[in-house]
């Protein structure tokens, strides 16, 4: 998993942050870039994202992430977004996406998804698996705000898009929660410049207002590579260069 410190206080750093430091000590640098150290809560072994979290560590510890990067992070359909550096190439895109997770989950692991990266954009794309569990739109609306409010808070430059909750032939009786969860969270999203609502939901519908099938694969719910490409020039129309 790479190396890795305890100084106590519960904070664990990975190898490469010492580094940093103990290079910029040594060279006496005037003005040395040191990353921020984000203290992060230790993992327990039952949560169900455990291993995900786990991953990213272990991904860090050996490969330091860019500096002011875009983070990509959310359920499936980031997860399963191969393509997503080469599809933004030169853009310091990190992909950090849990398939399954609902925004309640991303708040769980804000600091190993979005916060230790002090990223200069966070792309979301949640609330799907939440209206799935049968949660109210009350709820999810809710649960994105606490998401949101927090990058303000804790990263008051940083912008943040909303990509619109997809619709899909696999969940399509859930059509209406899905709708009126986009509504609000459009009308959230507008209502401060940092923020920006994405819809790709309407690209994503043929003639007769039903999703396209070609874009899916056979479980109906995940997109193919199609889908990908309709999602690619509307996220990117709206990313931080």
């Amino acid at each position: 998993m790479g190396l890795e410190w305890n100084v106590g206080w519960g904070m664990r750093f990975p190898g490469w942050v010492w580094m940093v430091l103990a290079l910029c000590g040594v060279a006496g640098v005037s003005g040395c870039q040191v990353p921020k150290v984000v203290a992060l809560p230790p993992l327990v072994a039952t949560n169900r994202w455990a291993k995900d979290m786990a991953a990213f560590d272990a991904l860090d510890a050996t490969n330091p992430p860019p500096k002011r990067p875009i983070v990509f992070t959310g359920s499936s359909s980031f997860r399963m977004w191969k393509e997503l550096p080469e599809d933004y190439p030169g853009m310091r895109v990190m992909n950090r996406g849990f398939g399954g997770c609902e925004l309640s989950d991303v708040s769980e692991h804000f600091e190993r998804v979005i916060l230790r990266y002090e990223p200069r954009q966070v792309v979301l794309y949640c609330g799907a698996n939440d209206i799935a569990a049968k949660k109210s739109v009350e709820t999810v609306v809710a649960d994105l705000k606490t998401v949101v409010e927090r990058i303000h808070r804790d990263l008051p430059k940083t912008k943040v898009a909303f990509v619109s909750i997809a619709l899909n032939p696999a969940r399509w009786e859930q059509r209406e929660k899905v709708v009126a969860a986009n509504a609000q969270i459009a009308a959230f999203m507008s209502a401060d410049p940092r923020r920006r609502y994405v819809d790709v939901t309407t690209a994503m519908l043929g003639p007769d207002g039903t999703p396209k099938p070609e874009i899916f694969q056979k479980d109906r719910l995940h997109m193919n590579r199609q889908g990908y490409e309709i999602w690619k020039p509307i996220i990117g129309s709206v990313l931080m260069r």
